[in-house]
């Protein structure tokens, strides 16, 4: 793994405007999707995003991409010496972008901006996106060599229909398709070989830089680590980065370099892979991983069951949004934001107390309680 950084994330902010009608008036609030986090991403690394369903880690990776227009920050891509600022860019032609990246959205659900024809030659082909879902992700009535061809034509990169083939050939061998599948339509594909497909189709294009959303959640655990394989091995092979968006903790272990944990919308912690499953700083960190299923069916399983839901980011509570579920809060928690602080070497922390904690006190509790 390198350590150049490819992409810097600065004070990200995406929030939608929800209007809300009365009888004689109506009212505009904010939804705060991603409120204010910063991180990097290096070359060849896989940074894990994990966290409940509703804390914003697909809008993050959709602002990366700029499928979603950041509201404010600044999205930075390291390409070639040439630093590119994605979140400033305006225009016609992101949607031409959108397409290049193959990707598929609701218009009107977004206000799309565009990049300059300069900055869009710099890296429309420089990122890409496997979806979760490998079923509704493929043109039913496309060939499979037209699928995974679709992002070159698109992108005008290649004209030649032989350099294209012989493109489409290298990369389905990569991810283990059979040539005599080329021929082929979606359905008569498992779910693991179609998204073996959605795999080449993200990576033909040779692209620095990929989000992996939910893509192995659709999928059998044999077909999981698969696929988990696979992505090593093309990251080794072809240097590409990878921020992988998953719920299932163990996969983002063994895929993942460093990992950040979110909840509504906002950073608790981030740090390397080893350090914040061994070693969490943030009791809800130690929530999630408590719920991680044992392998060995005499060890003990003692989830820390959480009280109550996600709050809704319409009504983010003040201070610090996890108190509310939190068994180590205090007074200071409920009015006063933590700090995004460093509680070790590269390891990162939004937290008032996380010195003070007692992870085993808070799990003896929890038993007590449940």
């Amino acid at each position: 793994m390198s350590g150049d950084v490819l992409i810097e994330v600065k004070d990200l902010q995406v929030r939608f405007p929800i209007r809300k009608k009365k009888l004689f008036s109506s009212e505009v609030r904010q939804l705060r999707a991603v409120d204010g986090v910063s991180f990097d991403i290096k070359r060849g690394e896989t940074v894990g995003l994990v966290g409940e369903s509703g804390s914003g880690k697909t809008t993050v990776g959709r602002a990366i991409l700029r499928a979603i227009d950041p509201t404010d920050g600044e999205v930075v891509f390291h390409t070639n010496g040439h630093d590119v600022d994605v979140a400033q860019a305006e225009g016609e032609d992101l949607r031409k972008f959108r397409q290049h990246m193959n990707m598929v959205f609701s218009e009107g659900s977004v206000q799309l901006s565009s990049l300059a024809p300069d900055r869009l030659r710099l890296f429309r082909s420089r990122m890409s996106l496997v979806f979760q879902d490998p079923y509704s992700s493929l043109n039913p009535r496309m060939t499979v060599r037209d699928i995974i061809a679709e992002p070159l034509v698109a992108s005008g990169m290649m004209k030649d229909r032989d350099a294209i083939d012989a493109r489409v050939r290298e990369i389905a061998g990569r991810c283990k398709l059979n040539l005599e599948h080329l021929r082929r339509f979606p359905h008569a594909f498992s779910g693991g070989q179609r998204q073996r497909i959605c795999i080449a189709r993200a990576l033909v294009s040779k692209p620095d830089f990929v989000v992996c959303d939910e893509s192995v959640s659709a999928l059998d655990v044999s077909i999981q680590a698969e696929i988990v394989n696979l992505l090593k091995d093309l990251q080794d092979e072809m240097g590409v980065a990878f921020l992988f968006i998953a719920h299932d903790l163990s996969v983002v272990a063994q895929m993942s370099h460093r990992v950040a944990v979110m909840y509504v919308g906002k950073f608790v912690e981030y740090a390397p892979t080893e350090k914040l499953f061994f070693e969490p700083k943030h009791p809800y960190t130690h929530a999630l991983l408590s719920a991680i299923p044992q392998a060995d069916p005499d060890a003990d399983f003692n989830p820390i069951k959480l009280q109550g839901e996600i709050p809704n980011p319409l009504d983010a509570p003040s201070g610090c949004r996890f108190h509310s579920r939190c068994p180590f809060a205090k007074e200071r928690c409920s009015v006063e934001t933590p700090e995004w602080r460093e509680a070790g070497p590269e390891h990162f922390v939004a937290c008032h107390f996380t010195e003070d904690f007692d992870f085993s006190r808070a799990t003896t509790k929890n038993q007590e309680h449940h």
